[in-house]
């Protein structure tokens, strides 16, 4: 790992075209390795960034607010939440006003098995980078989505 070229053997027309697809290539490393870490606790890197939005809203918000938050949309976001809902992870409830509004929340079991899980399997990976490094990196990876 460390040559894009070599690792999956293939040349580029461009460097922006290696870029785009060193990008993507990267991403799927590390969803790799954040799978392999959520194995144990049965849940997808989806789920678990459902959960971590909930925490973070620190409220019951509606279906709409999460999908808009999340890191990788999906267009499965519903049957997502039915299976936080089946674990007893996350609650949903409809708006008292209009009725096609639903409100999920985190329930304390949602809470501790965030407070549970750790991502300390990819330290090894980031701390390859300086904190300039890392800035850097957060700069450029911000003006492409500009």
């Amino acid at each position: 790992m460390g040559d894009l070229a070599k690792d999956i053997n293939s040349s580029f027309p461009s460097e922006h075209i290696k870029a785009l697809i060193n990008i993507k290539y990267t991403a799927s490393y590390l969803d790799q390795i954040g799978a392999s870490m959520l194995k144990p606790y049965a849940i997808s890197e989806p789920q678990y960034n459902i959960l971590r939005i909930l925490k973070g809203a620190g409220k019951p918000i509606t279906v709409n607010q999460v999908k808009e938050r999340m890191v990788q949309k999906s267009p499965n976001t519903t049957r997502l939440m039915d299976k936080l809902c089946e674990k007893s992870l996350i609650k949903r409830s409809r708006c008292e006003n209009d009725r096609r509004v639903v409100y999920i929340e985190i329930l304390e079991k949602g809470t501790e098995l965030l407070e549970e899980i750790r991502f300390d399997g990819f330290e090894p990976y980031m701390k390859q980078l300086s904190k300039a490094e890392a800035m850097q990196l957060n700069l450029l990876l911000d003006k492409i989505r500009k």
